[in-house]
């Protein structure tokens, strides 16, 4: 038997020699690549002192999306709350993953169950986001997102409220979709080092330009690897991922992009939290139980996956008023978990006391589930103009093919000490596999959208028609279901744009009732008001973007135990959820030198029809209140020119991690901080996250399964850009 220390030493020596292979490497590439560009700065006589340093930002403030329309309309045009996060945004601030994105987001929280490697765990408005890769929907499986790595993405978009207009199912909360980084005109590129906290150590480059002297082939490559730890003893993960790009430019009116990212996982040791809430949550007479605490297994647990996506986005205009688009995707997920968990303090009795405080049950649950995607979109958009009317008109069509097989085993595995773990005991995984899920989804939607314009009006008028047919472990049912959506914005000249609209949505939901019955998809409405406001009267070098959004959710037709005593384990579909909320959000940079971002999110949700115990309570993980703020200054003059550094602050309200709201988690305050300095093409950061090392509580959902927030992380990242 061993314990969690035994297998770390090892794995961080041969980590140590991996950077610093990778080190040299890097090192005289750099060097040559430096000394090429020093010779050519010295040919053309143009030297660079530290008195004129310009740390630009250009894109911090967007004011674009392409989300929200599957065209690139203004923000303040869209009759709809849209956050993007721009490069500039996630490169300034080192976020390293989506749920640290959606910070200083409002509407969104992430980070739901603490220190989990393998996944982006976000609320938006209540619901779970689904999770887009370039206007496609990834392989989502049990979980809403993929955990596809934050490296390889240009943009994040947030779509806030029903988007199954132009998005078929989804739930009404909204989805979060992610923009491919594309190749490039000119060439350009980085190479960057990291290490941190708990061994994190990260290797990265991107480099993208020309491939041909007319500029006619386009290249972009991406690529990453990282070795990390987490503040959960023993728990070590390997990624490794990498992303090619290719454009060909095939006339000035068509572009043909093809688009590929490739990952593999590897989490060792992760028994997920899974904490008893005796010592987490609640008193325990032997003492609180370490944040570090891990339940599971570390010579036991692993997480595997293996994720692609490979497609193309294409791209023909006829005339300057008309194009054709298409994007194609098909993505792929293989995982595979074996995974020995917390399942509570011994309690023979059964009367809610432990027997001894410290002897914790353990189960063994090994899942593994395969997903395969196909989508295509297709799409035609085009400008009329018919005096003082304007209009832009999208049609499309797409199609989705969807398959998921997973299955699962359970056990029960040794008990462990909650104060004393010891790993490497005997385990034996369950020989049996059950199916979970055996699901084939087939999903086509015509849609269409007409953005009309007079004077300073804007009207947004959209529909979609959808047929899905759908197969989930041997029992089929088809479903169609037409979803729309209305809005006005008026765009006043100083850039305050107030606007209201009105969104539907839909989402399948597999199984049937007692009697046989398929259930009918849960239906989702929203009405929403709001302000947007992107000032034009702001002198060059000064942006900022404020928004502000009041709205009312209504999701039906969602499950609920069977009332029938008889009908035990059977569900009807007479449940209904209602979520309110007002939300605001702020993002400008001045001058280069001052950026800000900040959101504030008030949310009332509460299940207004069920017949269990969640009647009347508050969704789960879902605060009442949240508010950030971060500012960073930069400074672009003198001998301190090129030093920057930033400051954040983060309230998350309480919020319940159980339907019957018996399991709250109480409010917290986290800072973060960085600081950066930029010299020449240098670029070195230091980052901390929780910076004065809070211990707080994400969430308990039950006795048996407490999780503990993030600790403090700081990572050291130099970066060298060409």
């Amino acid at each position: 038997m061993t314990t969690h220390e035994s297998r770390i030493p090892g794995r961080v020596g041969k980590r140590h020699l991996l950077y610093l292979g990778v080190l040299l490497a890097l090192a005289g590439n750099l060097g040559a690549v430096a000394a090429a560009e020093d010779a050519a700065d010295d040919s053309k006589k143009d030297t660079t002192t530290l008195e004129s340093i310009v740390v630009s930002a250009p894109d911090y403030v967007p004011r674009d999306t392409n989300g929200a329309a599957k065209s690139t309309i203004p923000l303040i045009e869209t009759p709809q709350s849209v956050t993007v996060i721009p490069r500039d945004q996630i490169d300034l601030l080192d976020w390293q993953n989506l749920s640290q994105v959606v910070r200083y987001t409002a509407g969104v929280i992430g980070e739901n169950y603490g220190a989990d490697p393998r996944y982006d765990w976000l609320t938006l408005r209540g619901f779970y986001p689904p999770e887009y890769i370039d206007g496609l929907q990834a392989p989502i499986g049990s979980v809403s997102n993929v955990g596809v790595d934050l490296y390889g993405f240009q943009s994040v978009e947030v779509l806030k409220g029903p988007s199954s207009t132009l998005y078929g199912l989804a739930p009404p909360g909204g989805i979060v979709n992610l923009t491919s980084r594309r190749p490039e005109a000119q060439f350009s590129g980085e190479a960057q080092l990291q290490y941190g906290s708990y061994a994190n150590g990260q290797v990265a480059a991107d480099v993208t330009g020309p491939l041909d002297a007319d500029g006619r082939f386009l290249g972009r490559l991406t690529a990453l690897y990282f070795d990390k730890g987490t503040q959960t003893n023993g728990v070590d993960t390997n990624r490794y991922y990498i992303a090619p790009a290719f454009t060909w430019v095939v006339s000035p009116e068509t572009n043909l992009t093809l688009l590929s990212y490739f990952q593999h996982d590897d989490v060792y040791g992760d028994g997920g939290g899974f904490l008893p809430i005796f010592g987490v949550a609640k008193p325990n007479p032997l003492g609180k139980v370490p944040t570090n605490t891990n339940l599971g297994d570390t010579d036991y647990n692993h997480f595997k996956r293996d994720e692609y996506g490979v497609g193309y986005d294409f791209s023909h205009k006829f005339n300057d008023d008309w194009r054709f688009e298409q994007n194609l995707k098909y993505f792929s997920s293989d995982v595979k978990i074996l995974q020995v968990y917390g399942a509570g303090l011994v309690d023979a009795n059964f009367d809610g006391v432990p027997d001894d405080y410290h002897t914790v049950n353990r189960y063994n649950f090994p899942f593994n589930e395969n997903t395969k995607s196909f989508n295509v979109d297709s799409r035609v958009e085009g400008k009329i103009d018919s005096g003082d009317v304007k209009q832009h008109v999208l049609f499309g069509l797409d199609y989705r093919r969807y398959t998921e097989n997973s299955e699962f085993g359970f056990a029960s595995a040794p008990p462990i000490d909650l104060f004393n773990p010891v790993y490497g005991v005997p385990i034996v995984t369950p020989t049996s596999l059950f199916p979970y899920v055996q699901e084939v989804q087939k999903q086509t939607g015509v849609y269409g959208e007409d953005q009309i314009k007079l004077n300073r009006w804007v009207l947004t008028l959209g529909g979609r028609y959808d047929n899905v047919d759908q197969t989930n472990s041997g029992a089929s049912e088809s479903n169609s279901k037409f979803t729309y959506r209305a809005g006005l914005n008026y765009l006043f000249e100083s850039g305050f744009a107030p606007y209201v609209s009105y969104s539907t949505s839909f989402q399948p939901t597999p199984g049937a009732d007692f009697g046989g019955h398929a259930f009918k998809p849960t239906s989702g409405d929203q009405v929403e008001a709001g302000i947007k406001f992107q000032p034009t009267f702001l002198p060059a070098g000064m942006n900022a973007l404020l928004t502000v959004a009041a709205y009312d959710l209504n999701q039906k037709n969602v499950l609920t135990p069977d009332p029938n005593t008889a009908h035990a384990f059977f569900n009807v579909q007479t449940g209904a959820v209602e979520v309110k909320g007002l939300e605001l959000e702020g993002v400008a940079r001045f001058n280069e030198r001052w950026s800000f971002n900040a959101a504030y999110t008030y949310t009332d949700s509460q299940v207004t029809k069920s017949n269990g115990a969640d009647l009347g309570k508050q969704l789960v993980q879902v605060p009442k209140q949240l508010l950030s703020a971060l500012v960073d200054y930069t400074e672009q003059d003198g001998r301190f020119a090129g030093l920057g550094a930033s400051l954040g602050g983060r309230y998350v309200g309480s919020s319940y991690g159980d339907p019957a709201n018996a399991y709250k988690a109480p409010s917290v305050v986290l800072w973060d901080a960085t600081i950066h300095y930029n010299l020449d093409k240098w670029v070195m950061q230091l980052n901390l996250s929780n910076l004065f090392d809070k211990e707080y509580l994400s969430r308990c959902s039950s006795d048996a399964q407490c999780f503990y927030g993030l600790r403090r992380v700081i990572n050291a990242t130099v970066t060298r850009k060409f």
